[in-house]
């Protein structure tokens, strides 16, 4: 952002690994610490951080950066807790520090371009498979892939939730990693999702139907189409049935993390509220607590343990 012409520095990396610090800091001209401390006493002008760490650290590290002034970006889940995202929740309120969370869909071009075509969504279908990766082990697959998609759909649907049904496995390692949910609304709306970091190839999609309507988005690719029926069609191309037309909605490209870092920036720098708030990120975590728990509760019932024994 800096070399487009952006008032923005980056100043440091902060590792406790030395070896992993001083890497990154080499490769993006930059010092490196190994404590926030570290940082924060040899650049006192510093104004905004990504919080990148371990869930388990959050609390922590963006506790440090708040005490000192600094605005915090938090990479989600938010916490490990609801308790410490109400504790991070309390601290920005008291210190006045803008907080941004981590949950980079929202940013997807597709994502930001469905939401103005969104009336009243009843079913919500979606996917979001991966290939096996050593990172992020510490949560399941539910706070590390599946909790971008509750998030996105918690928006969309715009209604609290009657129903949480879900089950779960763990496959390669002492998580769960490949996961199916199904919400149900008070609203009357439905969302199933599954989720998979064991799969053999990478979808992410989201589909939703609603009155006389079907949208269906692909993160990666980064495009919405929809399918109208009726008088409502006569904008769109006509498909295989005259009586149903398709449009693909138009998209700005842009790489969803340089539009996340761009938003923080320009909330810290406005003192306006960031686009996704520590109530979004909260939201979130507390659903995706409730499937953990809804998944531990089914693994109890068919006695998941004796089957994996």
């Amino acid at each position: 952002m800096s070399q487009e012409g952006a008032p923005v520095r980056l100043v440091g990396v902060v590792d406790p690994d030395p070896a992993r610090a001083e890497a990154v800091a080499r490769e993006f001209g930059c010092r490196s610490f190994a404590s926030i401390q570290q940082l924060t006493t040899a650049h006192s002008e510093v104004q905004a951080a990504s919080v990148a760490v371990p869930t388990i650290h959050h609390l922590s590290a963006a506790q440090q950066l708040m005490e000192v002034g600094v605005d915090v970006l938090i990479e989600k889940p938010l916490a490990a807790s609801l308790a410490e995202a109400d504790e991070l929740i309390r601290m920005a309120e008291r210190l006045g520090r803008i907080v941004q969370v981590g949950h980079l869909e929202r940013f997807n071009p597709a994502v930001r371009a469905a939401v103005p075509v969104i009336t009243r969504p009843m079913f919500f279908e979606v996917h979001r498979l991966s290939v096996f990766t050593p990172r992020s082990l510490d949560v399941d697959v539910v706070l590390d892939l599946m909790i971008h998609d509750l998030d996105i759909v918690l928006s969309f649907a715009n209604s609290p939730i009657k129903e949480v049904r879900a089950v779960g496995l763990p496959i390669l390692s002492g998580k769960v990693d490949i996961a199916n949910v199904r919400l149900e609304f008070e609203s009357g709306c439905i969302a199933n999702f599954t989720a998979s970091r064991v799969s053999t190839e990478r979808v992410r999609k989201l589909r939703f139907f609603q009155p006389k309507q079907y949208v269906s988005l692909d993160y990666g690719r980064q495009d919405v189409l929809v399918f109208t029926v009726g008088a409502d069609a006569a904008a769109g191309a006509p498909s295989v049935n005259p009586q149903i037309q398709m449009a693909k909605l138009p998209t700005t490209n842009e790489e969803p993390l340089h539009a996340e870092l761009k938003s923080f920036l320009d909330s810290v720098e406005r003192r306006t509220q960031p686009t996704v708030t520590l109530g979004d990120g909260r939201r979130a975590l507390a659903v995706a607590l409730d499937i953990v728990s809804a998944i531990r509760t089914h693994g109890k019932k068919i006695d998941l343990d004796r089957l994996h024994a």
